[in-house]
């Protein structure tokens, strides 16, 4: 089942939140099912209505970018976090790091807000090695497209960008480009996995460790993805993934670090909070802990952030990472489809599977050698009532933050660039999308003859 959450001004009932959320529900042409107005929402005029389950929740448009995906699991989750008034970092968080680590076989991971927290962690943590830190001037390889904050805070911390192009066909780092361009100053590798299709982990894995450089993972768009027999996320020396709303899972908002270095976990765990060492083990590898647990519970030993998530977040994530393996299945029969419809078609490009993808989204480049109208082609989308946006962040170069920056780019990012300017992406669900996906086969087929 799937729910509106109806609710209305302090004061009111809960049958005046019954009454607008039927009306909401009707309006979008829904038929609701059944009603429940618990006692523990009662008196907050809140009332939950539940629908069929491919229903959706918040528009009626006929191919969202993205939906919901919880169900009656994650709103008794949420009930049980309020029924135990412990909102703040607790149990919940800490279970699904637990299960979030167990389920890629990592040794560690660190629930953070966001999956831009995340990589602001990694970063940071890498500057606090006791070996080997990096060091502000220190070269980093990355991809030309990613999201803003794949970037920033290598940026934020002094590093220079190497900036490589993509392969055209995968939209990911191209590895022989990233093997040409290490330098004296290049200390690290930032390997992106673009919605859903793992970039050559291995590869570049490989070609890190030859190299003595770290390997930064960025999957935040690519949970459940897999290559080389593993899961992306599980070959950086430390990888990040989100967890917010339109992502593989969702936990409200939220971001995972994971790790098999036990020095690098511990930091990332005490700059999540402030940099103190209250959250680490008393056998630490980062600091000897003192007698005096007075000042122990106040020592600050990293400048750290406070990033930390909620228990929310993780009795969510918790019913979500159950739910993972059969979304992933259902994303990636929808795969299976728009290849099949969209595969064969010379007038555009669409990605290669490398590995095996867990299809964040599907991702279409107009053919320059078919010469269509990018223009036309989002006029008949928004006429059928379809959503798009461009390919993930498109390539960082083209933003204004750039001129904040030390970077350099390999060449022109020509691959780069032609997917910004003629590329963008419509939405995958763990949901039947039969009817959408032809109809978007339909409309571009129509608005490209």
């Amino acid at each position: 089942m799937r729910y509106i959450i109806s609710t209305v001004r302090e004061g009111a009932t809960s049958e005046s939140a019954l009454e607008k959320g039927l009306l909401f529900a009707r309006r979008l042409g829904l038929t609701p099912m059944a009603s429940d107005v618990s006692e523990d929402w009662r008196s907050l005029g809140i009332c939950l209505i539940s629908l069929p389950i491919s229903s959706p929740l918040v528009s009626s448009m006929f191919y969202e970018l993205a939906v919901s995906t919880w169900g009656a699991e994650e709103l008794e989750a949420i009930q049980r976090v309020i029924a135990s008034n412990r909102f703040t970092i607790g149990p919940n968080v800490a279970a699904f790091e637990d299960a979030f680590a167990e389920y890629h076989r990592r040794k560690y991971a660190v629930m953070v807000n966001s999956g831009s927290s995340a990589n602001l962690l990694c970063i940071a943590a890498l500057f606090y090695k006791k070996n080997r830190p990096l060091q502000r001037g220190d070269e980093v390889i990355v991809p030309a497209i990613s999201w803003a904050t794949t970037y920033h805070p290598l940026q934020q911390y002094g590093l220079k960008l190497k900036i490589v192009d993509v392969e055209l066909d995968t939209l990911n780092i191209d590895p022989r480009q990233v093997e040409a361009c290490i330098g004296p100053r290049t200390r690290a590798i930032m390997g992106v996995s673009i919605l859903g299709n793992p970039a050559a982990l291995d590869v570049l894995r490989n070609l890190a460790d030859a190299r003595g450089l770290y390997f930064i993972e960025d999957n935040c768009e690519s949970m459940d993805a897999e290559i080389a027999g593993r899961k992306a996320g599980t070959f950086g020396h430390l990888s990040t993934f989100s967890s917010f709303f339109s992502h593989h899972i969702s936990t409200m908002e939220g971001g995972i670090v994971t790790t098999d270095d036990r020095e690098l976990y511990e930091i990332v765990k005490s700059m999540r909070a402030h940099g103190w060492v209250r959250d680490l083990p008393s056998d630490s590898v980062i600091f000897e802990k003192r007698d005096d647990d007075f000042y122990e519970a106040y020592r600050f030993i990293l400048p750290g952030y406070n990033v930390r998530p909620i228990e929310l977040s993780g009795a969510i994530g918790l019913e979500q990472l159950k739910k993972l393996p059969a979304m992933t299945r259902e994303r990636r029969k929808n795969w299976a489809l728009f290849q099949k419809l969209f595969g064969g078609d010379n007038r555009v490009i669409i990605q290669r599977e490398n590995g095996k993808s867990s299809a964040f989204s599907f991702t279409i480049i107009l053919n320059p050698q078919a010469e269509l109208s990018r223009k036309k082609m989002f006029a008949a989308l928004r006429n059928a009532d379809i959503g798009y946006r461009i390919i993930t962040g498109g390539c960082i170069t083209r933003h204004d933050v750039i001129k904040h920056y030390d970077y350099e780019c390999v060449d022109d990012l020509p691959n780069a660039n032609l997917a910004h300017d003629q590329g963008f992406f419509v939405g995958n669900h763990p949901i039947n999308l039969t009817p959408q996906i032809e109809r978007l086969r339909d409309v571009l087929d129509r608005a490209g003859r």
